[in-house]
């Protein structure tokens, strides 16, 4: 655009964390940028309710566009899809299905399918798109382990999940156009809430571990899966956000691929001790095959964290190595580092006891009032 205005379309907004965030982000780092976000109709609601409580400044900076992601054209008439994309100078691609909730055939059409109608916007803006950034993971490695390059994208022999396999089918697509248009691929390891604050959108993943911790009997030591010597690849989503925005914006990105991780992460065993120690409870003495882990967090007193999932012990399990030179190359001067676990796991534990609480004071108001509204009004 004229006077070195940007134009971003940004996909997965509201539903994804991630593009929340980066939402925010966008409009704070770059005030001469316009957002429109593409939000499915069952989620316009919820964008607008979003949006409606932003300041005015912002609020004129950002278009919600009705359209599906996976649908072809994005569901749009052909000339209106054809506007959007000339119209677009930069493209977010964060829509993900991250959870096994759907059927196989829902997590493919947003991941693999998504995808692929994201490249045909960008070859349709003839020349317009000067990015593509698609917002992958470092887990489309499943279970591979040891050393995984940034310039590699090699398929594992299994993956833990119908969302690893899309998103690493996902990215194929990505890398097999990079010849075609400027794409820019990120993947972060496992993100986790906001490293100062602490905020997250779900209870997932490590969070379920901390609240496994905060709810389980005082002297209850929970078992440690696997040797717990394996690296934890835990990234803190306000990291994320900045390193993934300055890696867009320099030329350097086109055509190559970062993972966003914390360069020395913690052990397992490490995350364990840490986390049971800000929760005041017992660390886990020796370990357990993860199967008998998973087992174990079934048993009586335990059942109602059998949620946990199991391809989140099998990443705690897989001993992997991320290398980052890509994106340390790109950072080298920016002050932009990912903070360690242990600068910010008491942060997450509070988090986590803090909604706690919030739930339980919740459920008695709500018990008080059944109560009062079975008492007999002639008693009063």
């Amino acid at each position: 655009m004229a006077n070195g205005q940007k134009a971003v379309l940004l996909t997965g907004f509201p539903s994804t964390f991630l593009a929340r965030k980066l939402l925010t982000r966008l409009l704070s780092l770059e005030p001469r940028t316009a957002v429109k976000c593409l939000v499915p109709e069952s989620s316009l609601d919820k964008a607008h309710e979003l949006v409606s409580a932003m300041s005015a400044p912002e609020r004129a900076r950002i278009e919600l566009v009705k359209g599906d992601t996976a649908a072809m054209d994005f569901g749009m008439a052909g000339p209106r899809f054809l506007a959007l994309a000339r119209s677009t100078t930069v493209v977010h691609h964060c829509a993900a299905a991250l959870h096994a909730g759907l059927s196989r055939e829902g997590i493919e059409r947003i991941n693999v399918g998504g995808a692929g109608e994201v490249l045909d916007l960008a070859l349709a803006s003839e020349g317009h798109i000067e990015r593509v950034v698609h917002w992958s993971t470092a887990l489309v490695s499943g279970r591979r382990s040891g050393h995984v390059s940034e310039r590699e994208l090699v398929r594992p022999a299994s993956f833990s999940s119908a969302v690893e396999e899309t998103r690493f089918r996902a990215e194929a697509l990505m890398r097999d156009a990079m010849g075609q248009l400027p794409i820019t691929i990120l993947r972060p390891a496992i993100i986790i809430g906001d490293s100062k604050t602490g905020e997250i959108d779900r209870m997932d993943g490590p969070y379920l571990l901390i609240l496994l911790m905060l709810s389980s009997p005082v002297d209850l030591r929970v078992p440690l899966p696997g040797r717990g010597d394996q690296p934890l690849h835990l990234v803190p989503i306000d990291y994320v956000v900045e390193a993934g925005l300055a890696i867009a914006n320099d030329p350097r990105g086109k055509g190559r691929t970062f993972h966003l991780v914390d360069d020395n992460p913690l052990t397992v065993r490490r995350v364990f001790e840490l986390i049971a120690e800000r929760a005041g409870r017992p660390r886990s003495v020796g370990s357990l095959p993860t199967t008998l882990a998973t087992a174990l967090l079934r048993t009586p007193g335990l059942e109602r964290f059998s949620q946990i999932p199991r391809t989140f012990l099998e990443q705690l399990a897989t001993e992997v190595v991320y290398d980052s030179r890509n994106t340390r190359e790109v950072l080298a001067g920016t002050g932009i580092e990912c903070a360690n676990a242990a600068s910010y796991l008491k942060v997450m534990v509070e988090h986590v006891r803090g909604e706690q609480q919030k739930r339980s004071q919740a459920a008695s108001s709500r018990r008080r009032a059944d109560t009062d509204e079975l008492e007999d009004p002639l008693d009063h």
